[in-house]
């Protein structure tokens, strides 16, 4: 009986989970942040391919002339994802690619 509870708890957590994850795909990177609380800017031009960041970075995105905040927190120690899929409407951020490396200071 405590294992069919058990499990029920836990499929309906995944389930909850999920369906979050599908409303606020974003989430699954971090969230957006103040600006002064920034480790770091990085400017994205028309040759930009890729920018490298580490997991728990906040960095400042300038892109023709708009800027947002972006405090990374993956779900995962590496992950790769469309800057697009961050940015704020508005902010045409094109086809850069965001390398997520784990946080350095847990690396074993």
């Amino acid at each position: 009986m405590f294992n069919v509870l058990r499990t029920s708890v836990i499929a309906a957590a995944l389930f909850a989970g999920a369906a979050h994850a599908a409303t606020a795909p974003q989430q699954a990177f971090g969230m957006a942040a103040a600006k002064a609380g920034a480790d770091r800017q990085v400017t994205i031009g028309a040759d930009t391919k890729w920018v490298n960041v580490d997991n728990g970075d906040t960095v400042t995105f300038n892109v023709d002339g708009k800027a947002f905040t972006w405090h990374f927190d993956t779900l995962h120690q590496e992950e790769a994802f469309d800057l697009a899929k961050i940015a704020p409407a508005g902010v045409a951020a094109g086809k850069v690619t965001v390398y997520v490396a784990s946080n350095p200071l847990y690396r074993g």
